[in-house]
């Protein structure tokens, strides 16, 4: 039987914009991939290996925006969820992330961001 995610751990992680509790989440060896209105798909900003996540979580959650996980659906090897943000000047962004499990843990990420302009 293959181990599942915390569901709860990665929501607050995320909500609480904790970079050292979301790397736990990570297998040493994942990718992260961003689809956004910068790096449109041809051209999707990569990330291997912890390390280089941790340096996109640092910047992200270094954000004064807050992070709300909403509509989640978790499976065996597969998590997807919303994350609604907002910027104190109102300014929304909305990312649509989904994430492949190894052994409970995040192998490959891809994150579709879009926001308000």
């Amino acid at each position: 039987m293959a181990q599942q995610i915390d569901f709860n751990n990665l929501r607050q992680a995320v909500e609480g914009r904790d970079v050292d509790r979301m790397l736990e989440l990570y297998a040493d060896d994942a990718e992260l991939e961003i689809v956004n209105k910068d790096n449109p798909p041809g051209s999707r900003r990569r990330f291997h290996g912890k390390e280089q996540i941790r340096q996109y979580y640092e910047d992200v959650f270094s954000r004064d925006m807050t992070h709300r996980v909403e509509d989640e659906v978790v499976g065996e090897n597969r998590v997807a969820f919303h994350d609604n943000c907002q910027y104190p000047d109102g300014t929304r962004v909305m990312g649509a992330r989904s994430m492949e499990l190894r052994d409970g843990k995040i192998q490959r990420e891809l994150d579709i961001e879009v926001w308000d302009e």
